[in-house]
């Protein structure tokens, strides 16, 4: 690896074509990068779509941790040669997707605000079950940069019938 390596957590998430084996080849394009080492996964969870057109498929969502030596930036550009590999468009914001990849924390503490590129931790990072659910399965003592509450804390802060939302799909899907 490139430089000293940080534990980071990227999203992934996908609502078209067959998602699953999407993010078993995202996963794998993960692996096979120099400077990535997926360390775990959550599990699969079920969400329906927040924002976007009404008339979408609900959404699969996982989240990935990785040790990786990449700088934040380097970290972001993989993350979106992926997407482009799997036919990811953005056409419509918050529309539907075949891959969607979000870096949602980078290292112990770290606060990168260089928008519209790179935002970590993930600006609506503390908004969205689908992000904190799976996170508080890996992680749920984690402090959330720039805060002094926990991803549990953020999870558990959410409105019961935002949480009742996701739902457990499988506890593997790698």
């Amino acid at each position: 690896m490139s430089r000293e390596a940080v534990r980071a957590y990227l999203g992934i998430g996908g609502n078209l074509g067959d998602v699953r084996a999407t993010f078993s080849g995202a996963l794998a394009s993960l692996r096979q990068t120099e400077g990535i080492v997926v360390s775990r996964v959550s599990p699969l969870y079920e969400t329906l779509p927040v924002g976007g057109p009404e008339d979408q498929p609900p959404y699969l969502n996982a989240v990935i941790e990785v040790e990786t030596g990449l700088d934040a930036h380097a970290l972001l550009r993989r993350q979106l040669q992926i997407e482009t590999r799997f036919a990811r468009l953005r056409a419509i914001r918050w529309g539907p997707r075949t891959l969607d990849l979000d870096l949602l924390l980078y290292g112990p503490g770290e606060l990168i605000d260089d928008p519209p590129q790179l935002v970590v931790p993930h600006p609506r990072l503390a908004e969205r079950a689908f992000v904190l659910v799976p996170l508080a399965q890996l992680t749920p003592a984690l402090i959330v940069p720039g805060t002094e509450s926990s991803v549990a804390a953020f999870r558990d802060g959410l409105p019961d019938s935002e949480r009742s939302e996701v739902h457990l799909i499988s506890p593997s899907w790698t």
